[in-house]
């Protein structure tokens, strides 16, 4: 089997100016989610992330306070150091600007530049934007403001140091079009950079069309003082971003930082790592870590990053977050309120690498109560209670052939996992890559974490069809059959899903049943995952639900709003209506039969089902209604039926009702449901019950 490429990881090193938000959260744990899975395909990795310390903005931050530069960041910079460990994410190396191994990087780079005749001085006159820290020409702004930030440009004219930067255009040109290129038809001997996604590739394309210029790499002391000096011009400091950007060099030993980071017990091997890098960025600075970084390599004579994962913005409102507009969300009272890990599987479920997402916190609730308390920690606990029950604590022997339910659990898992050679990091030429390392090589986890997830539905699914809990009484090799189908099932996800909730997963995999044999953790390579290769008599642990459960509270206003724990105690319960609408007993008007095909009625598996808080009457379900996606149903049901009777249950729904909202919630269709003789309601299944053949979305004729 081929090993792997090491890889060399890298976030944007974070501007000290504000707090760690959900932005900075989202592209660290992406990073680091990154690593995790090369990790596991037993590649060698190394994650580096940091803190941007210099600047104009820093230096005007700490005269605000009456402190020093230096003072002031070596405060802010704990908020991000500290903040990374609590969230899962463990960077091998946290690197900083001010750092005196870095500051020798910069003035080397500098030096060597200038001496190679890439560096002249000019006097320029340009529009200089404060919060950007740096110049723009006059066809560069948007009605009259830096088109980077929307803030307010000055006039300035300034002697300063100028990069060549324009010399490179074709090269770098050349770059992205070879990186765009599908790897096996890749010219290895030609420089090269792969932007992923792809559509960002042109528009660095569209920037360098519009001509390449050079960059104003210095800033003049008498103006802002706070940066590392030029080496050649004591009156000068350097532009932040030239600083910042050769920290991916620093933080790996390279320009002579080697024999600082290995007294620090740092990487200090550059050419061993650089060969390997991924930069992961946010789509704001696409045109820095995409011109001006492969240029000045280019001018340095360093290869250029092999890989740059270019992520979209979180938005609130349908606005990116942003310190200034007071819509930025703590990562941290997330973490601490709903738990690190099922914030991790938000954040790589919500976001599609390369495209915006909405963040709300009903979502992460909802995504929450959904795929982890329900689909994942729900099937967990209930096999574990079985098991410890019927089964002596240890995954049974499999009595027989797996039931029809079980066996399309078990092609699922084949298509994600199954292959010749499954290596993560292989190139086209590789014959069989599975659906997982395809996902992972290509930076999908949002379509790793559905396909895992369609997995765990299918595993419900055989709980419910196969009924192992009424089977372990008349057959109980039945019973067993499918209960080791559906820990091995388990088995797989959780080491799918490992690298994005480490803590949970090893969790789920003590409870079913995967442990060395003289105890503790075992960890497999993903390229080693196989379906059958649990084994009949390991202990299986069984224990409390995994991932609580939490409510939405309504809001009259808002509709609904924060969440509160399900084990929580309920709000006095609000009298009953008296005067609700029942339909009449006898039979209602005849109906023509073109209206009745007015009617689109379709098959829905209901995915969650919840209590509506503050009502005796409502349920809050999530139907899975296959090609129509999942919609919200909010059904007058209680006391007739509970959450747990519907639970897994395949009912018809009226799929062309309009929507309307109660109390707060929108519901998008009705479910059909039958009135007995005592006025209780009962659920109408399509023929066959709960295991019908009928999928998702089929329409009821």
């Amino acid at each position: 089997m081929t090993t792997p490429d090491p890889l060399y990881v890298t976030t944007p090193i974070y501007y000290v100016n504000a707090k760690p938000h959900i932005g900075h959260a989202y592209t660290t744990v992406l990073a680091d989610v990154m690593r995790r899975y090369a990790a596991a395909s037993g590649a060698a990795t190394y994650f580096a992330t940091g803190t941007d310390e210099h600047g104009q903005k820093v230096q005007e931050a700490a005269d605000a306070r009456g402190v020093t530069p230096q003072q002031h960041v070596d405060e802010l910079h704990v908020a991000f150091k500290e903040t990374w460990p609590t969230i899962g994410c463990a960077p091998d190396q946290f690197i900083r600007t001010t750092e005196p191994r870095h500051k020798a990087v910069v003035q080397r780079a500098l030096t060597q530049l200038h001496d190679a005749g890439l560096i002249e001085e000019r006097v320029f006159e340009g529009w200089y934007s404060k919060s950007a820290e740096r110049f723009w020409t006059e066809k560069d702004l948007i009605d009259g403001r830096c088109p980077e930030t929307g803030t307010e440009v000055v006039r300035l004219a300034e002697r300063n140091y100028f990069f060549l930067m324009s010399r490179f255009e074709a090269d770098l040109r050349a770059a992205i079009v070879e990186g765009q290129k599908p790897a096996a038809e890749r010219n290895p001997d030609a420089p090269c950079i792969e932007i992923v996604p792809s559509h960002r590739a042109n528009e660095v394309l569209g920037f360098l069309d519009k001509g390449l210029q050079d960059l104003c790499i210095s800033r003049p002391k008498e103006r802002m003082s706070w940066g590392v000096e030029i080496p050649f011009d004591s009156d000068f400091v350097t532009y932040v971003w030239v600083d910042a950007l050769l920290n991916y060099v620093t933080a790996i030993g390279g320009l002579g930082a080697a024999d600082d980071n290995r007294a620090l017990g740092l990487a200090d091997d550059f050419e061993a790592w650089w060969p390997h890098v991924t930069h992961v960025i946010g789509k704001d600075i696409l045109t820095t870590h995409l011109v001006y970084w492969p240029t000045l390599l280019l001018g340095l004579g360093l290869p250029l990053p092999r890989r740059v994962v270019v992520h979209g913005w979180w938005l609130v409102d349908d606005a990116k977050m942003s310190k200034s507009v007071g819509n930025v969300v703590d990562p941290l009272s997330l973490k601490d309120k709903y738990g690190p890990e099922v914030l991790r599987y938000f954040l790589m479920r919500e976001m599609s690498v390369g495209q915006d997402a909405g963040f709300s916190e009903a979502a992460l609730v909802g995504c929450n109560n959904t795929h982890l308390a329900n689909d994942l920690g729900n099937l967990v606990q209930r096999v574990g209670a079985l098991i410890s029950r019927h089964f002596d604590g240890q995954v049974p022997r499999p009595g027989g052939e797996p039931s029809e339910p079980a066996q399309a659990a078990i092609d699922t898992m084949h298509a994600l996992i199954d292959t010749a050679d499954m290596v993560l990091g292989a190139d086209d030429e590789a014959s069989a890559v599975a659906a997982a390392g395809t996902r992972i090589t290509q930076s999908d986890f949002r379509g790793l974490l559905q396909d895992v997830e369609k997995l765990l539905g299918q595993l419900n699914v055989v709980v419910t069809s196969d009924a192992p809990f009424k089977t372990v009484r008349t057959d109980k090799d039945a019973a067993a059959t499918t209960v080791y189908h559906v820990l091995a099932g388990l088995r797989v996800a959780a080491h799918l899903l490992e690298p994005v909730m480490p803590e949970a997963c090893r969790e789920v995999l003590r409870r079913v049943g995967h442990v060395h044999p003289e105890g503790g953790h075992e960890p497999v390579a993903l390229t080693a995952l196989r379906w059958d290769n649990l084994q009949p008599g390991a202990p299986v642990a069984a224990g409390d639900p995994l991932f609580p459960r939490f409510k939405l509270e309504l809001d009259d206003k808002q509709g609904g709003q924060a969440t509160k724990s399900a084990n929580d105690k309920q709000q006095k319960k609000p009298k009953q209506n008296k005067q609700s609408k029942k339909a009449p007993a006898g039979p209602v008007e005849s109906l023509d039969f073109g209206d009745f095909l007015k009617l689109d009625l379709r098959v829905g598996l209901v995915k969650v089902a919840e209590e509506v808080a503050k009502s005796d009457k409502l349920v809050r379900l999530e139907v899975d209604l296959g090609e129509l996606g999942t919609r919200q149903i909010v059904s007058g049901v209680r006391p007739s039926l509970t959450p747990a009777d519907l639970l897994g249950q395949r009912v018809p729904i009226l799929v062309n009702l309009a929507p309307r909202k109660i109390m707060g919630l929108q519901s998008q269709g009705m479910m059909l449901l039958a009135e007995t003789a005592t006025g209780a309601l009962v659920p109408l299944h399509p023929a066959g019950g709960v295991d019908s053949a009928a999928a998702p979305g089929s329409k009821i004729a």
